[in-house]
């Protein structure tokens, strides 16, 4: 039980760590451009401590979860001093204003980076994409029947005892093996070399890769009862793909951000089909099953960390961290307010708006009034809070488990 608290401290410890960074994202690429950056805060609700160094106040807020970055003229409706007017973030080009939006999601996805290198060079990276090589990893006996000709009739059969043998082994497959043609069928996958061997009978050819070396074995193939009739079978099963795979330092650069793009793209997909999975986490609140790929909160994904750490398992504390890094980069870019996606969306609407104009003989227009998108953002964070306060109760009284 300790080391499920202590696994869940350390995941909670270890996402508001990312969201304080994420935060300084923006706080760094705000003040690289000049612009007024106001306070920095880690957590949300009352202030614990708080310290003025230079024009920024830094501080922590009692509750371990989000945090924030005041810049000066994040919209036209902020209220400004004198001295802040100039350097308003609103007054800036696009493209600033573009690089100290994205600049937080660009974080989270260099820590979920540094994440998975690690990963890659230690305990190795989930194989996503496992591979069916004919690979032998051993060989066993398999249960054979016959027909008993000394007490079959003209009308029925009768079937002898079964009996064992052992084809693979007996003509001299060896762990290791690739089968590279059975009956001299190339067999690329291990489902051709079942295919082949279901469909053969008595002694049937091998070609057989060992090392550089390339062998013909034959092997007496026994044929089995089975409830689809009689099937070959020689007593060989396949080498299952490793479940993580380790690269050299060089090795998993490439590995790192190939298994990153996938990973992008599963929680693009993820969120696409959010809608859809929202019905199930109100028949897990209610006492239906849970299932494991529905949606789940900062307290689920906790609690799994604390799984993982209370199992040893601390590859999977890893890969949902960066998971979730993940999430949060591709979340925070949706275009909707108050999201930093929601922002870079007014800020290229307002470029492109302005660049019309310009075609057109006329001055510049100025920013976009926010409080028209007021209703659309009241909405989005209505409808947000409410999905979070359904993934954290389905997450206390139905939580997903490792399995």
């Amino acid at each position: 039980m300790t080391a499920y608290l202590v696994g869940v401290a350390l995941f909670l410890l270890a996402l508001t760590l990312s969201v304080a960074l994420h935060e300084v994202g923006h706080m760094v690429t705000a003040r690289a451009f000049g612009m007024r950056v106001r306070r920095f805060f880690v957590g949300r609700g009352p202030t614990l401590f708080s310290v003025k160094r230079g024009e920024i106040e830094y501080g922590v807020k009692a509750l371990p979860i989000g945090g924030f970055c005041d810049i000066a003229g994040l919209t036209a409706l902020d209220e400004l001093t004198p001295e802040e007017r100039p350097r308003a973030m609103w007054r800036f080009p696009a493209w600033k204003r573009t690089v100290v939006m994205a600049s937080g999601s660009v974080v989270h996805l260099l820590i979920a980076l540094v994440v998975l290198y690690t990963m890659a060079i230690t305990s190795g990276l989930p194989n996503l994409h496992p591979s069916d090589d004919p690979i032998v990893a051993s060989t066993t006996c398999v249960p054979t029947t016959a027909t008993c000709p000394a007490t079959a009739t003209a009308t029925a059969t009768v079937t002898c005892p079964a009996t064992v043998t052992c084809p693979a082994a007996e003509a001299g497959l060896r762990p290791g093996d690739r089968i590279e043609a059975v009956a001299g069928k190339p067999t690329p996958q291990w489902n051709d070399v079942l295919i082949a061997v279901r469909a053969a009978a008595g002694p049937t050819p091998l070609t057989v890769r060992r090392g550089a070396e390339t062998l013909t074995l034959t092997v007496d193939v026994a044929r089995v009862a089975s409830p689809d009739g009689e099937i070959g079978m020689m007593g060989a099963t396949a080498q299952q793909p490793p479940a993580y795979l380790r690269y050299d330092p060089l090795a998993a650069t490439g590995a790192t951000m190939s298994f990153t793009g996938d990973m992008v793209a599963n929680t693009a997909t993820q969120l696409a089909a959010f809608p859809q999975r929202l019905p199930s986490v109100l028949e897990a609140i209610t006492g239906g099953e849970r299932h494991p790929d529905t949606p789940i909160s900062m307290v689920g994904a906790s609690r799994l960390g604390g799984e993982a750490v209370e199992r040893g398992l601390w590859e999977v504390f890893l890969l949902l961290l960066a998971s979730l890094n993940l999430f949060m980069a591709v979340f925070n870019l949706l275009p909707l307010l108050p999201l930093d996606g929601g922002h870079l969306a007014i800020v290229w609407y307002e470029r492109a708006r302005d660049t019309i104009r310009r075609r057109r003989g006329r001055a510049a227009a100025g920013p976009v009034d926010y409080t028209r998108l007021f209703p659309i953002t009241l909405a989005a964070l209505l409808i947000g809070g409410a999905v979070m306060l359904l993934t954290v109760t389905a997450d206390l009284v139905n939580p997903i488990h490792l399995s």
